[in-house]
């Protein structure tokens, strides 16, 4: 059972990894923040973010799934999903 507050907790986190891959202020991500527009974040980068996640929450992302993210919010939305499947 997932207490309430989880999402923001995720999000903090997720909010420091993808700060942490690209280098940047993690005060300038949000959920609506895309990687390649704002972030300018290419494949690699993404891919980096995505194997972060796999570490941090103990999942496998689907090359398929992740392939579809695009967003904050989206690589959220994957977390969510990974950690009550």
């Amino acid at each position: 059972m997932k207490m309430e507050g989880t999402m923001d907790q995720d999000f903090k986190k997720l909010r420091d990894i993808i700060a942490d891959v690209m280098g940047i202020d993690a005060d300038e991500i949000t959920t609506e923040t895309t990687f390649d527009d704002d972030l300018g974040a290419d494949s690699l980068d993404v891919a980096s973010i995505i194997m972060a996640i796999e570490d941090e929450y103990d999942v496998k992302v689907d090359t398929d799934v992740a392939a579809k993210v695009k967003t904050v919010g989206d690589a959220l939305a994957l977390i969510k999903g990974a950690s009550e499947g």
